[in-house]
């Protein structure tokens, strides 16, 4: 069983407009955007990351926005909710909130004894805002949301699947505990993780598959802590029959990637070196960085990414 997995890193989705996007982020959320660069394999898109005030790994939301793609249709196979934490008591003012800034599909329920806003992104994403009175990591305060009500960071994330059982057995291979149950969502925890640590998957059988695209979880990440690390991680996987890509670099963290048997595509991404290697912490997310070898076309790639603010 592999050890070293302490939770998510980060969850990458894929929008339609990407100053649409920056501003449900940064305004309304309330989070900090903590890198503005492309997508690696596509440079005329952005990818932008949202997260506390260093991007911590397990608080950071990412985006590829692809201008005018085609919406996602939801269905089995896919990350159907992205959570985040929030504190006690502030699910009142969230409701306000998203429903005075015109948030669609704004709902309260309560899961695994926790009570939870629910509530559809610009691209019709799923999100849950789950209050918890145990997380001590630090909200970021910039867009003026009072600290005793801003969000923590990711909670964890939801899968829709046919058959829960062969992603059931990876999860517990990477160190995950099966929790409870509730109807046809089975809860899976890290134990001792680093706040974004629980997964919950919904059999559902009849369920036609999703269709990716705007509003869709393109991969989801979790973290250990260095490329050491990584690479037990790595060599686990393959041992146990899994096609893992080889160490990818991403400028801001080392990245493998591999298809669970349910059909998402999962990540294991290093903790290090982090989103300040080329930003001091003061200026995150404030110029377009590019991977040295996209450079010499700083300007062509500039001239055809859309402004984030007008």
């Amino acid at each position: 069983m592999i050890k070293d997995i302490k939770g998510l890193h980060h969850i990458t989705s894929m929008a339609s407009d990407a100053r649409q996007n920056n501003t449900f982020f940064t305004d309304t959320l309330g989070l900090r955007r903590v890198k503005k660069t492309v997508n690696f394999d596509d440079p005329n898109v952005y990818h932008l990351y949202y997260g506390d005030e260093a991007g911590t790994p397990g608080t950071v939301m990412t985006y590829f926005p692809f201008p005018d793609v085609m919406r996602g249709r939801s269905g089995v196979g896919e990350v159907s909710e992205t959570q985040f934490t929030v504190p006690k008591d502030s699910l009142s003012f969230w409701q306000d909130r998203l429903t005075s800034k015109g948030v669609s599909n704004v709902q309260t329920d309560t899961t695994f004894g926790a009570d939870r806003l629910r509530f559809n992104g610009p691209d019709g994403e799923s999100f849950a805002l789950i209050e918890a009175d145990e997380d001590a990591r630090k909200a970021w305060n910039g867009a003026g949301i009072e600290d005793s009500v801003a969000i923590r960071g990711l909670s964890g994330a939801r899968f829709r699947l046919h058959d829960m059982s062969g992603t059931a057995e990876l999860l517990g291979f990477m160190g995950y505990q099966r929790a409870e149950t509730e109807g046809d969502v089975t809860r899976f925890i890290i134990p001792g993780g680093n706040g974004a640590d629980t997964i919950d998957l919904e059999a559902l059988p009849r369920t036609p598959f999703a269709r990716q695209g705007a509003g869709s979880v393109h991969h989801i990440a979790f973290a250990v802590e260095s490329r050491a690390k990584q690479l037990e991680v790595r060599k686990a996987l393959m041992d146990t029959g899994f096609q893992v890509t080889p160490v990818i670099d991403r400028d801001y963290f080392w990245a493998i990637y591999f298809r669970a048997p349910g059909g998402v595509l999962f990540e294991i991404a290093t903790n290090e070196p982090g989103f300040n290697r080329d930003e001091d912490t003061a200026h995150l997310g404030e110029v377009l960085k590019l991977p040295a070898r996209y450079e010499p076309y700083r300007a062509q790639i500039e001239a055809g990414l859309t402004p984030l603010a007008a």
